[in-house]
């Protein structure tokens, strides 16, 4: 049992990290083992923010292997030299946690090259990589990610989270949701369910040059989505197109640099609450959660089996 929720407001920029914080928060007994978030700020600059890390977590519970800091250093010196070598150019560069960096760079629309030379690197994983989206995961709830990499201000329009009970893989930052649409810049999903025909989709897609850095399903869709939409394919379709090429029972959300959509499978199984206003559009696994944002009356509903819907910034 995992939980998902997300909120887009339009036309306006807010404090989405601590409005996603308090919504994930509150989902916390659906999945007390890592927390994440895909947020997308209101940046006009044509620079990239990227986010990736060299190393994993150790808290209790994870699987990670200790390695001292030397480690982690010496691994970021690769990476930025992987980064000049395509011809870019590091604008900023913060370290986060000892294994977890926040970089801005200039560099050419076509990433495939740029993140491919970047998760050469022994370890390294990019988190995420576009001109809006900061897709932050770690373990702990979503108060302790919230405060351990800042989130609690982040001024943005949209953002889409996760809270993660591990079932199919370990409890690390690897398994751990949203996962980046890689390698399409802004593209971020979460997902609660499973998917039944997990392999055989993904050997399709990696026959087509696509990277998968865990074995949990979600990342599939995550994956699928940016396949379609570096196809040219918009994204209300690519999403209709998902709910007849992936088995299983789901519900998703995806986020791009201007959009959140939501999919349900057609059994409909996992759940999804939705709050709709003229400014507002808040989803939940639960509406406890879109109450942590509304707690006076609101009406809210239950998406129907098969549905797709997306809203625009």
């Amino acid at each position: 049992m995992c939980g998902i929720a997300g909120l887009i407001h339009r036309g306006k920029s807010t404090n989405v990290g601590g409005e996603m914080q308090n919504m994930l928060q509150s989902l916390k007994h659906r999945g007390p083992d890592s927390t994440g978030y895909a947020l997308y700020g209101d940046s006009a600059s044509n620079d990239y923010i990227l986010r990736f890390k060299v190393g994993e977590n150790v808290k209790e519970g994870s699987s990670a292997v200790i390695e001292d800091n030397e480690v982690y250093q010496n691994r970021r010196k690769q990476v930025n030299s992987e980064i000049t070598s395509t011809g870019s150019k590091i604008l900023d560069q913060k370290q986060i946690t000892p294994y977890s960096f926040r970089y801005v760079i200039k560099t050419g629309d076509d990433l495939l090259d740029l993140a491919k030379n970047i998760e050469s690197v022994e370890m390294t994983e990019i988190l995420s990589l576009g001109k809006s989206l900061e897709l932050v995961k770690d373990i702990g709830d979503a108060t302790d990610v919230a405060k351990q990499y800042g989130l609690s201000n982040f001024s943005g329009t949209h953002g889409i989270g996760h809270t993660r009970m591990a079932t199919e893989s370990g409890v690390d930052i690897r398994s751990a949701h949203p996962f980046w649409g890689y390698p399409f810049s802004d593209v971020s999903v979460v997902h609660n369910g499973q998917l039944t025909n997990y392999w055989n989709t993904r050997r399709k897609l990696e026959k087509l040059g696509m990277r998968f850095m865990s074995t949990c399903d979600s990342e599939l869709i995550a994956v699928y989505i940016a396949n379609k939409i570096r196809k040219g394919i918009d994204l209300e379709d690519a999403m209709k197109s998902s709910l007849e090429d992936l088995d299983g029972v789901f519900t998703y959300l995806v986020a791009t640099k201007d959009k959140l959509g939501m999919a349900k499978d057609h059994m409909a199984a996992k759940p999804m609450v939705l709050y709709e206003s003229d400014d507002l559009v808040a989803l939940a696994s639960e509406e406890v959660a879109i109450r942590r944002l509304l707690p006076h009356e609101i009406d809210t509903y239950d998406p129907y089996e098969g549905e797709v819907k997306v809203w625009q910034a």
